[in-house]
């Protein structure tokens, strides 16, 4: 799939749904949401879509920071649209798929990316002159998700900096589960 395809996927759900929101926006399309306790020890799963039998649903790990669990919902709702047919009856997470080589977990995490960050909301920061970690942290998202955000935006013609880390599709594998929500990543 293209970057170009996953960005109007994004805008065309959002239109049709007028949702903004990853967990009413799963609702909506008839995803069940799950979230079950998995633990913040390192190597707790984080999250998972599942499709058996014309049922998909994405579980989510309740032990997790809130603006966290946002994020995995949108990866996860990013699987469920993307990879359906791929899912059979497998799940997508995080101790199968989330490396650098998977091009699904690729996709999902753009889908993320162009789903919780609109462009005007980057370049509001960028223009408050703001530092990349800084932007990163006021859009309550892992920096390296913001990395996958620089990328479409160059994508799309924006002029863009290079940012100071170049991620993987791992990186929300590895994100610091931080204990209060209000906290940035």
């Amino acid at each position: 799939m293209s970057l170009d395809w996953i960005s109007r996927e994004v805008m065309r759900l959002k239109r049709k749904y007028d949702e903004t929101d990853p967990f009413r926006l799963c609702r909506a399309m008839g995803i069940i949401l799950l979230f079950e306790p998995m633990g913040t020890h390192e190597g707790a799963c984080k999250g998972f879509f599942l499709a058996q039998s014309r049922k998909r649903s994405i579980t989510i790990n309740c032990d997790l920071p809130q603006a966290l669990q946002r994020i995995i919902a949108t990866h996860e709702l990013g699987h469920a649209v993307l990879h359906a047919r791929a899912a059979g009856v497998k799940a997508f997470h995080d101790f199968e798929l989330f490396d650098g080589t998977s091009r699904m977990e690729y996709e999902a995490n753009i889908f993320a990316a162009e789903f919780l960050m609109p462009d005007e909301d980057v370049l509001e920061r960028l223009n408050d002159d703001i530092s990349f970690f800084g932007a990163a942290a006021e859009l309550r998202v892992p920096a390296e998700l913001l990395d996958f955000k620089f990328r479409i935006m160059k994508r799309k013609g924006f002029k863009m900096i290079d940012p100071p880390l170049m991620c993987n599709s791992n990186f929300l594998k590895d994100v610091e589960v931080v204990a209060d929500d209000d906290e940035a990543y």
